[in-house]
């Protein structure tokens, strides 16, 4: 009885895993078919061309059929460049032969890398998630250490007001944000996209729950000492906290990385277009067009995953470090 139960256990795990996994399957492999292939309606997982050709004085031409009549069809004559050969030529249609192979069209992603300025929308990425990644890290070490660790008026209280805040979804404080920037002018800035986005209430709750977890005994040692409150946080704190520092940055780049709403309201220009508003802009102008879509998709958040393959070990000691206590 318990191997049954355990089967049960590991198919519902796989059936919830391939749901998961098998749209981001799609979605690669659509973006390596060519697009004739996904016109007519083969949504499979296996990129394959498929075209007719003829025979025609030794050599084989791919075939374009314009009209149908009878036993023969009217076609254009395409050599193997891809260049037109011949047209409107009378063939006989038991001379056409019916062709499936598999290739893979990398040039998909290079034809919608540069469909549109991505080169610009991943630097404009990059450099606000960075930025923010800094500036998170500083204040939430900061904030959360206070929190743990210092004992002042109203602290408790304090914290539960920022806890309270982020039940509060962003298009509530969309329209007041826009019109404070606005009177700082900096509405279609970096400013806009980088400062309001410095303090992450979240992460300072993470930081917060992990510093109260190590023992009180390391900081008794540091006073008895000399040691100062900030030389705790950096000799002692920190260096304990080498996980949830992990993950808080993964939770930060990817959150920085995802943004659409806010850089679509707070920034005009093309010059500031972060990736996911410049994919949007893309998906307008490429909308008849899914293997450019799916490439473009899948180029976006291709560095999620490969940052997300180098930092897992660190965020599944984050999570099993959650246990220490004091």
């Amino acid at each position: 009885m318990k191997w049954f139960k355990s089967g049960i256990i590991y198919i519902i795990l796989l059936a919830c895993g391939l749901s998961m996994i098998v749209p981001f399957l799609w979605m690669i492999t659509t973006s390596l078919k060519s697009q004739t292939d996904v016109n007519e309606g083969n949504v499979g997982f296996i990129p394959i061309d498929r075209y007719q050709t003829y025979t025609m004085d030794g050599k084989t031409y791919r075939v374009q059929i314009v009209l149908h009549k009878g036993s023969h069809s009217i076609a254009n004559l395409y050599d193997s460049d891809g260049n037109l050969a011949k047209e409107y030529q009378r063939i006989p249609n038991s001379k056409i032969q019916q062709v499936k192979k598999f290739k893979l069209h990398w040039e998909n992603f290079k034809t919608a890398f540069q469909k549109v300025p991505f080169a610009r929308y991943f630097i404009n990425t990059i450099y606000v998630a960075i930025i923010t990644l800094f500036g998170v890290l500083i204040t939430s070490a900061l904030a959360a250490y206070a929190f743990a660790r210092m004992q002042f008026f109203g602290r408790e209280w304090i914290f539960i007001l920022f806890i309270s805040m982020m039940m509060v979804p962003e298009p509530v404080f969309m329209i007041p944000s826009y019109i404070l920037l606005d009177k700082l002018g900096w509405i279609d800035s970096y400013n806009a996209l980088i400062i309001p986005w410095l303090a992450n209430i979240f992460t300072i709750f993470l930081f917060r729950q992990h510093f109260k977890s190590i023992p009180a005994e390391l900081f008794d040692a540091a006073a008895i000492d000399g040691c100062t409150r900030f030389g705790m946080l950096w000799r002692i704190v920190l260096p304990l906290s080498k996980p949830v520092i992990a993950t808080a940055s993964i939770f930060s780049v990817i959150g920085s990385w995802n943004s659409f709403m806010w850089p679509l309201v707070m920034t005009n220009s093309e010059e500031l277009r972060v990736l996911q508003v410049g994919l949007s802009y893309f998906s307008q102008e490429a909308s008849s067009q899914t293997t450019l879509l799916m490439a473009a998709s899948t180029f976006s958040i291709l560095p999620l995953v490969i940052l997300f393959l180098f930092a897992q070990k660190q965020i599944i000691a984050s999570a099993a470090s959650t246990g220490m206590k004091d």
